[in-house]
């Protein structure tokens, strides 16, 4: 029989040779994970059998990449992939951990701590406490800070997330309290804004969010920008980036150019309306481009004249913009090709 295929999307992989970062099209079946250096690819570049395997999530290995998750296999092989956004690390995370347990013949797998420190009963579950936070009527209220000479926007500090579990009953008191933030802090829910919650975080200190209220954090998925000269290289965030960010992902894009499609994460912003694309395994630091999307027009397409048959088919959208520049796109499913041309479209009619 064939293996039951689970899952499947983009995700960045490291490589075992050149230690580069590249992005996959990855297959999750129930005897394995294959990897494909194009989705189109019939062969797969590599597979890894997952009986016996362990998944570590977080993965300290690489701070500076905290979307990343480590599978090691039976043969003492360890393989690195990172995710596009958190949503979509988790469900990665919780379909390999089940495809694991059930190659175990029931046996659990128990997830390793990243820290001494945190042991956080079996009970909580970081995701669902992590949306609570989020929500913008009962949840962490973000705000505009000025600290360090820079202003810090769509934040809160330490001292704020641990009164908000207090008053919520997620904790009984702010040693409670440290103990779940500091699980979120790890986990990449939250994040560390300015030199004295990075410090903590990099530091290894054993309560890693700080209950301090010039301590400075923010939601991983939120808009948080910093404007002002930083002693970190900071960067100065330009007016286009200032919007929540509505969805994220990898996608196609064809070039303008040589009109060759390559693999890009997109994330999309409105108020101002703006959709960036990037390097999927070089961060979010430098966009490769930009799309305004004041007034553009979002439609779903079958063919695109420029493009060969087997190299791109299916699940494929346009962009035009108002200035009549043609962006072709392919998503990795009908539904998420409606999802984008939804998700856009709302945003270039009501953003700025």
């Amino acid at each position: 029989m064939e293996p039951q295929k689970i899952r499947e999307g983009y995700l960045v992989k490291k490589g075992a040779v050149l230690s580069s970062w590249k992005a996959v099209w990855v297959v999750l079946s129930d005897d394995g994970l294959d990897f494909y250096k194009k989705k189109a690819d019939s062969s797969p570049k590599g597979m890894i059998p997952l009986k016996g395997a362990t998944l570590t999530c977080p993965c300290q290995d690489f701070p500076k990449r905290p979307l990343v998750f480590k599978i090691s296999a039976s043969k003492n092989q360890e393989h690195f992939f990172q995710a596009t956004h958190l949503e979509d690390r988790e469900m990665w995370v919780k379909d390999i951990k089940r495809t694991i347990t059930c190659l175990q013949a029931g046996k659990k797998f128990a997830r390793k701590s990243t820290r001494r420190s945190i042991r956080l009963p079996d009970t909580v579950n970081l995701s669902d406490l992590y949306l609570q936070m989020k929500d913008q009527e009962s949840g962490v209220k973000e705000q505009k800070l000025e600290k360090e000479k820079r202003i810090f926007n769509h934040c809160f500090t330490g001292s704020t997330v641990i009164d908000w579990l207090i008053s919520k009953a997620k904790a009984r008191n702010r040693q409670e309290g440290l103990m779940l933030a500091t699980g979120l802090l790890n986990e990449g829910f939250l994040q560390p804004a300015g030199d004295l919650s990075k410090g903590a975080a990099e530091g290894g200190a054993e309560s890693v969010l700080l209950d301090q209220p010039d301590a400075l954090y923010y939601f991983a998925d939120s808009g948080f920008f910093c404007e002002g000269y930083s002693s970190d290289e900071d960067t100065i965030v330009k007016e286009e980036f200032r919007g929540a960010i509505v969805k994220q992902g990898c996608l196609l894009k064809q070039g303008h150019r040589r009109k060759n499609w390559k693999v890009r994460k997109f994330i999309l912003r409105d108020d101002p309306a703006y959709i960036h694309y990037y390097d999927p395994g070089k961060g979010e630091i430098n966009p490769l481009g930009s799309i305004h999307l004041r007034g553009s027009v979002v439609t779903a397409v079958e063919h695109i004249p420029d493009a060969k048959k087997h190299d791109v088919e299916g699940n494929l959208f346009e962009i035009i913009t108002s200035d009549d520049t043609h962006y072709f796109l392919q998503a990795a499913t009908a539904e998420e090709r409606k999802e984008w041309i939804r998700s856009i479209h709302t945003v270039a009619k009501s953003g700025k």
